[in-house]
């Protein structure tokens, strides 16, 4: 049985890798009003005939029941599993930063990249660009730290979520 969960949902389908098929799963939820905070698709298989949804959403537990049910009833959708509700998963996201500085700012751009493990990917005399996977959390902690020294720019991937364990989806 699913335990509830307040916060965001880490939805995770697979889904047949066809035209349109991303839409009408988009397209259920805006027409019905819930928010997509996150979203990664990609081909999992080795034909590429299907791809692997990552989507993370909000609601109460009963929106979230009744977004993997509509889901569910989508055509080239094959399974549906909320992650966060069935148990433990793991779920990471990249980020590449753009900061731009100089002098004082700059050093201390470095040493807060270095305590989260960011890698600096890019660099000039005047910018860098880190690189930074982790959870939600941490990511926009490191962004947060970032805008007082000269962030510029930010891309972020979206979660991708795996379930922990031998048990897939």
């Amino acid at each position: 049985m699913q335990k509830e969960i307040p916060g965001p949902a880490v939805i995770s389908l697979l889904v047949d890798n066809e035209s349109g098929a991303l839409a009408r799963i988009i397209g259920l939820f805006s027409g019905r009003g819930y928010n997509i905070r996150s979203l990664t698709v990609a081909p999992v298989d080795e034909e590429g005939l299907v791809s692997r949804v990552n989507v993370v959403t909000t609601g109460t537990p009963a929106d979230i029941r009744q977004i993997e049910a509509q889901i569910e009833r989508q055509v080239p959708v094959s399974r549906v599993v909320n992650l966060t509700a069935e148990g433990p998963h793991v779920a990471r996201e990249m980020a590449l930063i753009k900061v731009v500085s100089h002098g004082e700012a700059r050093t201390e751009a470095l040493r807060i990249a270095q305590a989260f493990r960011a890698r600096a990917v890019d660099t000039t005399a005047s910018s860098f660009v880190f690189e930074l996977t982790g959870s939600t959390d941490k990511l926009d902690s490191f962004i947060e730290l970032m805008r007082p020294l000269g962030l510029a720019e930010v891309s972020r991937t979206g979660v991708a979520a795996i379930r922990r364990g031998p048990q897939t989806i």
